[in-house]
Parts: C-alpha cells; structure tokens; sequence
C-alpha cells in the first residue's frame, strides 16, 4: 500500500497513550502495515465523533492522513467493541494481554493478516464463547508464537523419535517435546506435561484455527497446558508481561470472593 495523503484501514487499538490535553496515541493492529502510531486528536472528549474507535480492543474502520512522519485519525466507525469482555474484569485483563503480547510479535510496515485474525478470535472467545478463561488463555498463547515463528515441535519425542512420549516434558527453550529420560542433560528448562495435555497442545499448534478454542481437556491436563505456555512465553520472548501480572494479581482475590 503505497503511502498517500488519505487511506482507509481496519484494525484493533493494542494500546493507548494519553498525551497532551486531549489527544491519544494509538498503537493499532492492521493486516495490511502491521503495527501503526496514530494520533487520534481529542479523543478524549466526550463530543469526539471517534471516541468510541479509540479505547483498546476496540476494532475499527479508519479513514487515517498522514503527515509529517505520523498518522493522525480523521473519521473511525467501531466494527467490534466485544462488548461481553469488557463485562467481566477477569476476562478484560486477559483481553488487554492479549494485547499486550501480540504487540510484543508485531513488527511496523509488515503485513500481520494471521496475526490479527487470531487476536480478534481470541477477544471474541473471550467475550462470547463462554469458553474456560484459563483454556483460552492457553491455547492463544501457543497458536500466536506458532503464528510469530516460535512453533514448538510436539509431534512426537525430538530424541527416541517415540509418537507418545513416556511422562512427556515440554524442552522450553528448544522448543520440543521430550520424553523424560531422553535429553534430560541436554535441557536446560522443560515443563512436565501428560498425555491429555500433549493432545490439546498438538490440536492448538497443527488443528484448524478456526477450531482452536473447541476442545476440552480435565482441570489437571489445563494446569500442565497452561504452566508450560507461560514458562514458553517467557522463555523465547526474554519478557514480562505487567497485563499478565495483573490478571494473576485478580486470582487470589477471586478465591477469597468465593
């Protein structure tokens, strides 16, 4: 898309920065440019007719200049709030690491169609699949580093070549799966995982996106599933997340509510 005074593009608000009286800086996920700094003057206002376009997680249409180095908004229209999500605080503080994280993969001035596809399933699932919080969370952490060119390789043991590893660990900073006698001086941090949770990892990494968040595995096969994605993440992207630091900091007090 070559750059012109005026184009129209779609894409989510991963975050937003208040900056002088009134005005925000967006940081939008597009499928065509990746990444986009945005200058939404006045956004602030209550009387701003794109107001509603420049909260984060918010998908919308833009009609964008741009000028001297920098997009400034000229006209948006929301195409989806995922009103559901922003219901619950658990689910919005996962929605905003979701945000987080893609950010975090993305690059500016390249195409990220997969990337934001995926993202927008996963505010979707979060808002109206009704889907295990702590399921969805997993399963989109593993698909976005397989999209972002972090796959692991779970089809069978990297060492034996065994289908079925034998008390199967997740090697996560080779990205492989092992079984546990085999490899263990060469891994340096493997999670343990068990049959039920190589299953759903092995449906999240190679099965249909469009099938992702439709599986079911026991409460004990998540907390593998679940523990390893975090440990991966962490390990390949050499970050902390303080969305994700967040969202855990909501789990005690839950407890205590119940």
């Amino acid at each position: 898309m070559a750059l012109t005074p005026y184009m129209v593009i779609k894409g989510v608000v991963l975050r937003e920065t208040e900056t002088k009286e009134a005005d925000k800086i967006l940081t939008l996920l597009t499928a065509e440019r990746g990444k986009l700094s945005v200058i939404a003057r006045g956004a602030r206002r209550k009387s701003c007719r794109y107001a509603a376009c420049a909260q984060s997680l918010a998908y919308s249409e833009w009609t964008l200049y741009h000028k001297g180095g920098w997009y400034y908004a000229n006209e948006g229209t929301t195409l989806a709030l995922f009103d559901g999500l922003r219901a619950d605080l658990d689910a919005m503080s996962l929605g905003f690491y979701f945000a987080e994280l893609t950010e975090a993969v993305t690059t500016e001035e390249s195409a990220a169609e997969e990337l934001l596809r995926h993202l927008l399933n996963g505010l979707y699932a979060l808002s109206a699949l009704h889907r295990p919080l702590a399921l969805v969370k997993a399963a989109f952490e593993w698909k976005l580093l397989s999209l972002a060119g972090y796959e692991p390789l779970v089809d069978s043991c990297a060492y034996c070549g065994c289908p079925e590893p034998l008390e199967p660990m997740l090697d996560v900073v080779q990205g492989v799966l092992r079984c546990q006698s085999c490899g263990a001086h060469e891994s340096t941090l493997s999670m343990p995982l068990c049959r039920d949770s190589v299953a759903a990892l092995r449906h999240i990494v190679y099965g249909d996106p469009k099938r992702l968040y439709s599986f079911t595995v026991g409460e004990e096969a998540l907390g593998r599933l679940a523990g390893a994605a975090e440990a991966f993440v962490a390990v390949q992207l050499e970050r902390r997340f303080q969305t994700l630091d967040f969202y855990k900091s909501l789990q005690p007090m839950k407890e205590l509510s119940k």
